[in-house]
């Protein structure tokens, strides 16, 4: 367009948007967050939620590094979600959808805060170390819970442990809290965490698998839902879920309990693998912010659970790779190694927004199960300094982009003396890709969870 105009007129415009741009203040760098360790959480026999304090000296003695142990700096960025009015208004919905199948879109309320800045490669880094480090074996005494009960050693803790556990970390100024949850207890899964326990395994199999972990005929269920020929018990499947042993109902009690701790708190979620799955539940369910690592999809349980949906749920960001099957949800089938060893990890679909990272294609890993660690997600991908290509939106405004470029001044310059015009160079550019740190987390579209199984009720 430019390009058509007289020459005189070009050159003053072109001196105008110059000197605009001089005068335009330069764009501030996301705000950041420190964090520390303050607490240790786990669960008792009975289920109850117990925290352990972290002092100075434990923080020194458990550091990899002399300065500033434990201590995380995230950068941040704000993000509208969408919470429940109340926790009483969300059980009520909750229960009608499970009683007659009903949601309630007057539930939610929708409001700005500030949460992790899931396009910086730095923060999911330190995300990533703060997962990793809920697998770590804690202290042996001082457990309490917010009514003052006092433990030796509770169950996640143990040498062999199994359960909820994980650690919360505490902004500077106590405005923000990140609670972190571990995954399976499972070494040839993880990487380390101790042998495959009970507990684990069967919140993996109940949550993940399309019905009771019926996987082939020589399978044991973990429920009695299962009615033959590809047929599942959708009411009994549902109910199997709602046990207060499991853990996404110990999450809820947690998250109320660090709400009871620290009541005007922004609480942020995230997990590795079946803490991530977790995790993304409670952001679901309170409208947290969530970053999950390598988390087997979740979604159909959030069904399964009737868990009232929000507007969006934007807010969850699962971090994955595509050389990992348990996340990608190609681990399944009878000679799968998840299967070989016991897990029907049947579920494809997640919750929120996927930021997938084809580490297949782009940096030639094989799919294997021992790429699913945290501790190969932090060394091998996240603390590397790679780029990304991702198409470009076509709704995408690229002016000021093209400004900050210089694209703007190039196409005047070049137009001013003859060569292509503006419209030339957003053609030229149409079809390029963009590389960042992050690939951009975006839903997963069209996918379908157990789509050979037929759901409803039967006779025994």
């Amino acid at each position: 367009m430019l390009a058509v105009l007289p020459t005189t007129l070009r050159l003053l415009l072109g001196s105008l948007l110059w000197a605009n741009e001089l005068h335009r203040p330069l764009q501030q760098d996301p705000p950041r967050m420190s964090f520390q360790l303050r607490h240790q959480h786990a669960v008792t026999n009975s289920s109850r939620v117990i925290f352990n304090d972290i002092h100075d000296s434990d923080l020194v003695a458990h550091s990899l590094a002399s300065s500033d142990p434990y201590v995380y700096t995230l950068r941040t960025s704000r993000l509208t979600t969408h919470k429940p009015s109340s926790l009483s208004a969300f059980r009520d919905a909750r229960l009608r959808s499970i009683r007659h199948a009903q949601s309630d879109a007057a539930l939610w309320e929708g409001i700005e805060v500030v949460g992790p800045n899931v396009t910086d490669r730095e923060t999911l880094l330190a995300l990533a170390k703060m997962t990793s480090n809920a697998y770590l074996a804690g202290r042996d005494s001082g457990w309490y819970d917010v009514a003052g009960f006092n433990n030796s050693i509770p169950v996640g803790w143990e040498p062999s442990a199994d359960g909820l556990r994980g650690h919360i970390f505490v902004s500077s100024d106590n405005t923000t809290v990140i609670l972190s949850i571990k995954g399976t207890s499972a070494g040839w899964i993880t990487g380390g965490g101790g042998p495959t326990v009970r507990k684990d395994k069967l919140n993996d199999n109940l949550m993940f698998s399309c019905c009771c972990a019926r996987v082939g005929p020589t399978w044991s269920t973990v429920c009695g839902c299962y009615k033959g020929a590809g047929k599942c018990s959708s009411s009994c499947v549902e109910a199997s879920l709602l046990d207060e042993e499991l853990f996404y109902s110990i999450g809820l009690n947690l998250y109320n309990n660090i709400t009871y701790m620290y009541p005007h708190a922004n609480i942020w979620v995230t997990g590795h693998s079946l803490g991530g799955s977790v995790s993304s539940l409670l952001g679901a369910t309170f409208g947290a912010p969530v970053v999950a690592f390598e988390a087997p999809a979740e979604k159909l349980a959030a069904t399964r659970l009737h868990l009232p949906s929000p507007p969006s749920t934007h807010h969850i960001t699962h971090i994955i790779h595509t050389a990992d099957p348990i996340a990608m949800g190609t681990c399944n089938g009878v000679t799968s190694s998840c299967s070989l060893a016991g897990y029907a990890m049947e579920t494809r679909c997640h919750l929120g927004q996927v930021a997938l990272y084809d580490v297949v294609s782009k940096l030639g890993w094989s799919v294997d199960i021992r790429t699913h660690s945290i501790v190969n997600v932090i060394e091998r991908l996240l603390a590397e300094e790679l780029e990304w290509d991702d198409e470009p939106s076509e709704d995408v405004d690229t002016t000021r982009a093209d400004i900050e470029a210089g694209g703007l001044l190039h196409s005047l310059w070049w137009g001013w003396w003859g060569g292509k015009g503006d419209g030339d160079d957003k053609d030229k550019d149409k079809g390029k890709t963009v590389r960042r740190p992050v690939p951009v987390a975006k839903p997963e579209v069209d996918c379908v969870d157990c789509f050979n199984w037929e759901y409803g009720e039967w006779d025994d």
